[in-house]
Order: C-alpha cells, then structure tokens, then sequence
C-alpha cells in the first residue's frame, strides 16, 4: 500500500514540475516559482514516506541515509526556489523530465521485463566471459516468484544454492533516468545535451551490468563471507541476514559505495562538455552547505 501511495504521489509531482516548467516557459516565473516550491514539498513528503521501504525491506544503509537526507533537502530547495534562487528551477526542470523517463518503465511491466531481460543476458555474458558459470533463471523457483524471462543468477557451491534475482533496480534505469533529466534540463544547445546523452547513457548502463555481474559473483561463491562480515550484517543491516553477509558486502557495502563515486567522476566529466551544468552542482553544493561556490573554469 505504501508503495501505491508513492507511486501516485511520484506521477503528481512530475506532472506538477512540468507544469512550472511549462509556466516558466511562456513567462509567467512567478507562479512557476510558486508551483514549483510547492512541488518540492511534496516531493519531501514522498521521499519521508520511503524511508522505512530503504531501511526494513531494502535494508540498505547507504540508500536509506540518501533518502532521509531528500527530506529535508527537498523541503528547503522548495523555500530557495519560491524565495530567492530562481536558477533552481533548472534542478525542477530535471526531475520532471527524469520522471517521464523513469515512472513509465516503473509502472509498465512489459517494459521493466525488458530492461530486466536485457541486464540478466549481459550481465550473464559479462561472467562467462570472465570463467564463471552461472544458472540463468526463467521460470519460478523457491526463491523468485517471477516467471517467463530470464531474470535471476544460480550458483550452486558445496551444495548450496546462491541466487541473486535481477529486479528493476538493477538495471541502471534510476541512475540513466537521473542523469538524462539533468542534461535533457540544461540552457544548452541541442547538439552537446545529445552528445552528452550519447556518452553518459552507455557508460552508465554498462558500468551497471559490470556492477551486476560483481555482485552475482561474488555473492555465488561467497567471496566476502567471513565472521566479520557477518559481524557487520547482523550490526547494521539484520541480525537474520547474517547467512547473506556476502551479498550484503558486495551490494549494500561495495556496490552502492563505489556507485556514488562513478555518480560523481561522471558529474565531473559531464562539466568539461556541458559547462551549464556548474549551475545545477552548484546550487546542489549551495543547499547542502550554505556556502555559494564559483566552479567556473578560469
């Protein structure tokens, strides 16, 4: 139930950002503004009510302190917005177009089992390639309800099964719906923003079955399984997930972290070809610290 809210609260704010930005467009900045603001309340409010999903059924620390931190982050772009940095509606802009990106693929199946089929594949390729000979799943196991399309990994090892299940979250889609609604939101000519989608996309998407294909892995042949691993599972995430410590070092811990850096090396990046962008990071930089900062290259 808590996820149907979300996901209709998630449609109202897209719809309701595109609206600003439609108003911005043709002139009239101030009940863009003020629409705009609003919207990034009600975006708090969606992030808040996502809390308890990351932390009691993701159980992952790093996403859940990403998210309780949108909170109140959203809440103030929403006052800076509507009281004295109109240059945020370029951030508003971005998540309205990253929501026509992304709620569809979320909300339509046939389409999530596309992407789904399409990272299983290659992530399975991606393991071959590199000596490993993982089971790739079609049908119902005890462990995967889902059926029809290859969507999970088995490794059988000392007669234990070790399966990882590719969900739509696993396919890169959030962090390429991300990106795009950024550049697609940018004061720049057509050619760069497509140039940089050009780019961008295909590095997100394959460092995403890299990433993948990590995580099957090692959680297949248990590579981080040990007393301290289950030591820092049981302390951080559950104490009944202790069997998966293995799993839980390389995506929770390993994974997630080194995915927040490439976010970052790619933000860097996306600079030297999309300068616009200093605007966006530097507006990001402005709410999380209160400092204004100059990254024009001299």
């Amino acid at each position: 139930m808590a996820l149907e809210t979300t996901n209709t609260l998630a449609w109202i704010v897209v719809a309701s950002f595109a609206v600003s930005a439609l108003l911005s467009y043709f002139g009239r900045d101030r009940y863009a503004r003020t629409l705009a603001g609003a919207t990034w309340l009600a975006f708090a409010v969606f992030w808040a009510l996502l809390v308890p999903h990351f932390w009691f059924v993701q159980k992952s620390v790093i996403e859940t302190v990403l998210v309780a931190a949108a909170v109140p982050g959203c809440a103030y772009v929403g006052y800076l917005v509507y009281a004295s940095r109109p240059s945020l509606m370029v951030l508003s802009r971005a998540v309205a177009v990253m929501g026509v990106i992304y709620l569809p693929v979320l909300t339509v199946d046939w389409v999530a089992r596309r992407l789904i089929t399409a990272t299983t594949m290659q992530s399975a390729w991606l393991q071959r390639l590199l000596g490993y000979q993982p089971e790739v799943l079609t049908g119902p196991t005890v462990e995967s309800s889902h059926t029809g399309f290859p969507h999970a990994f088995l490794y059988v090892m000392d007669g234990h099964r070790y399966l990882l299940e590719v969900l739509l979250a696993c396919t890169g889609i959030g962090s390429i719906s991300l990106v795009a609604g950024v550049i697609v939101a940018l004061n720049a000519p057509i050619r760069r923003r497509l140039l940089g989608l050009g780019v961008v996309v295909p590095v997100i998407y394959a460092l995403n079955v890299v990433r993948v294909s990590f995580i099957a892995i090692a959680h297949g042949n248990q590579w981080f399984d040990g007393p301290l691993s289950r030591q820092v599972v049981a302390l951080v995430f559950s104490p009944t997930q202790t069997n998966a410590a293995s799993y839980y070092m390389a995506d929770r811990v390993i994974a997630q972290s080194l995915s927040v850096v490439a976010l970052v090396l790619i933000t860097v990046a996306l600079l030297r070809l999309l300068p616009e962008l200093e605007t966006v990071v530097s507006d990001l930089l402005y709410v999380a610290t209160g400092n204004e900062y100059d990254l024009s290259r001299e």
